[in-house]
C-alpha cells in the first residue's frame, strides 16, 4: 500500500528521479525511484546529511532547519524533516522544486502512519 502510495506521488512531478523515506541516521525505510538513479544517492552517509547539516546550522545561530535544498549540475536534491523521518527527493536539473515543496504536503499521511509503526516496534 505504502509502495502503490509513494509511486503516485512520484509520478505526479515531472523530473523527480527518487523519492527517500528514511531515519535520521540515513537508513533507507522506503523508496520509489527510476531505474537511472545514481546508487550512490540511496547510501545511509547520503541520506543523513540532512541531520549533520541541520545540526551546523544550529550551531551557527541559525535556528533549526526542516528543508535543505541542494543544486547540483544534473540534479537537485531536496531534503526534509518530517515527523522524525527524513524525506529526500532526488529531481533532475530541471525538476520543479516547488512543485516538489507542495507535494510533500501530500505525504503527511503516511509519515504519521509509517511514524507510529516504528515507534511501536522500538
Amino acid at each position: 500500500m505504502m509502495n502503490a502510495f509513494l509511486n503516485d506521488v512520484f509520478k505526479k512531478v515531472i523530473g523527480l528521479e527518487c523519492l527517500v523515506i528514511a531515519d535520521r541516521e540515513g537508513v533507507p525505510i522506503i523508496k520509489a525511484s527510476a531505474d537511472k538513479i545514481p546508487e550512490t544517492v540511496l547510501r545511509s552517509n547520503f541520506l543523513s546529511t540532512f541531520s549533520m547539516a541541520s545540526l551546523q546550522g544550529s550551531k551557527l545561530g541559525l535556528g533549526e532547519s526542516n528543508t535543505i535544498i541542494c543544486m547540483y549540475s544534473t540534479y537537485q536534491v531536496v531534503q526534509m524533516d518530517m515527523h522524525d523521518l527524513i524525506v529526500t527527493f532526488i529531481g533532475s536539473k530541471d525538476c520543479n522544486t516547488g512543485h516538489i515543496l507542495s507535494i510533500s504536503k501530500d505525504l503527511e499521511p503516511l509519515l504519521i502512519e509509517l511514524g507510529n509503526v516504528l515507534n511501536t516496534e522500538y
